[in-house]
């Protein structure tokens, strides 16, 4: 089987591979958004903490699996037991769904890299599109549901050609091209971003504590627990966990590799091009904002509009050399989206592979990857043609029994119904259980075993086993709901709501103790 599924190449190959996998949109504009909504260093320190903590702990784990059972995520956890079947299904339903939506933000992103380049190459000093601001750019584009078809079908043929060409031959060449060139127009951007007059204000959103709220960005200090959430589920989104990334790119992996030094690596890059992005990002949207005479409250620092209205803008009045600056930051948004989107396509094409494999048959990745970009596309269009609600070829409100005017908009469009089942339920209900099957279960020594096979044992075996059994289990709890209560507590603040979303984890933390935890005792 192991030869028909491939390897990497080299180790900085697959370090480069899981660190695209981990950098992609949601660093651009997650993470600096959410750390300025949530207090700032604040949100930075809990952040830190969760990834050292939780991420490289929970990272490690799933490495472990993939390289122990040389499976693909399904197949991993049914191996271990056949009950576990079902946390494996979690995992890839969760790659699923998010390409759903990936792949149209991807298409989006050729869009405006395209308009740019056209500027730069025929606009230049004629001011071709100057006088088009970010937000009529992006209301054409939503009022275009084929033309965004067609982009997420040319970003899907893209990620395609990168997965046909397998472990080594495709994913691996690309990210090792892709993430020295995404660092270095980072770099680019930064430098450009901070010479921009009131860009200091933007690293004060940043990194002063409070500064968010007493400058006006947003009304009010986040509790604790809210921070935590959110800190949680955007580390969690970020570094590729709980949705078969790493579980299947631990499969590819040989037994010399050293396990928690390479999730500690990745881990760190990932948080590090987070840092980076927020530093492109926020100064330059806060200091365009202040040059319009925009009330802070008013400049758009999350969602879609800040990457395609509020940037777009920022371009748009640098002048002769704005387009140049739009083409690299359109061009390193891009490589980020598709370094991770091929990363969860290759989740799905190596479940379909190993099948073949264990039937007795002779696996074609080209065909595989094919008809999987055509089963994503096929739930693509349905994002696509909604383009975020804006068109009437997709119903607005899927549920019309869910008033959206009272309740968060957890449905008021494909995007954020696909978002729903994948980031607010699977991926952190699947950690969850992950965390305490290995952890009360298994035992951490399932794990240990397979990374002392390259590494000895030492300090991180006893940091291993408390944050398994302790710490990833009860912050994988509060993520989970937090998750929850975004998606689904009315606007209004009812608690009824909030107080089910609190019960719902504990639940199944309950019910997972008394049916295998003490049933297990039993047996014995």
């Amino acid at each position: 089987m192991e030869e028909n599924r491939g390897s990497w190449g080299s180790n900085i190959g697959f370090i480069l591979a899981a660190i695209g996998s981990a950098v992609g949109l949601g660093n651009i504009w997650g993470f600096p958004y959410k750390m300025g909504k949530s207090g700032g260093f604040t949100f930075l320190l809990v952040y830190v903490l969760l990834a050292i903590f939780v991420g490289v702990v929970i990272m490690t784990a799933e490495l472990a699996l993939g390289r122990k059972t040389k499976l693909n995520v399904v197949d991993a956890y049914k191996s271990v037991s056949k009950k576990y079947k079902w946390i494996g299904w979690l995992a890839m339903i969760a790659p699923f769904l998010i390409m759903s939506f990936y792949s149209v933000l991807g298409g989006y992103c050729i869009q405006y890299l395209s308009l740019n380049l056209a500027e730069l190459s025929f606009g230049v000093g004629n001011g071709m599109f100057a006088d088009v601001s970010g937000g009529m750019t992006f209301g054409a584009m939503l009022s275009s549901p084929w033309g965004c078809v067609i982009f997420t079908a040319l970003f899907m043929i893209i990620c395609m050609l990168i997965v046909k060409g397998g472990v080594s031959g495709g994913i691996e060449k690309f990210n090792k091209i892709g993430m020295p060139a995404l660092f270095v127009m980072l770099v680019i951007i930064i430098i450009r971003a901070l010479s921009l007059p009131g860009a200091v204000e933007g690293l004060k959103f940043m990194f002063v504590p409070g500064y968010a709220v007493e400058a006006g960005f947003i009304e009010s200090q986040p509790d604790f627990i809210s921070v935590l959430a959110t800190a949680g589920g955007q580390m969690f989104f970020s570094l590729s966990l709980a949705m078969g990334a790493m579980v299947t790119y631990g499969s590819y992996l040989g037994k010399n590799e050293n396990l928690p030094k390479n999730a500690g690596v990745i881990v760190f890059s990932d948080t590090l091009v987070a840092l980076m992005a927020g530093l492109a990002v926020i100064p330059a949207a806060v200091a365009n904002g202040i040059a319009n005479g925009v009330a802070y409250s008013d400049i758009s620092l999350s969602g879609p509009k800040l990457l395609f209205v509020t940037l777009q803008d920022v371009f748009s009045q640098m002048g002769t050399f704005g387009p140049l600056f739009g083409v690299i930051f359109y061009a390193l948004v891009l490589i980020a989206a598709i370094s991770s989107a091929i990363s969860l396509m290759e989740v799905l094409a190596t479940f379909f592979i190993d099948r073949a494999t264990a039937k007795g048959k002779t696996p074609n990745r080209t065909k595989t990857t094919i008809w999987v970009s055509v089963a994503i596309m096929l739930e693509a269009c349905l994002v696509a043609v909604c383009c975020l609600g804006n068109t009437g070829i997709a119903p607005a409100n899927l549920f019309g029994w869910i008033e959206t005017s009272a309740y968060a908009t957890w449905n008021d469009c494909w995007l954020d119904f696909m978002d729903f089942f994948s980031e607010g339920v699977a991926m952190p209900l699947g950690a969850m259980l992950m965390s305490l099957m290995i952890g009360w279960e298994l035992k951490p020594k399932f794990t240990l075993d397979e990374i002392h096979v390259s590494a000895k044992p030492g300090f991180f075996d006893k940091f291993f086993s408390i944050a398994i059994k302790f710490i990833c289990p009860i912050v994988m709890a509060f993520v989970f709901t937090g998750q929850l209560i975004d998606f689904l507590s009315p606007i209004d603040g009812s608690y009824s709501v909030k107080t089910v979303c609190y019960i719902v984890p504990l639940v199944i933390l309950v019910v997972y103790f008394l049916i295998t935890v003490i049933g297990s005792k039993k047996e014995k």
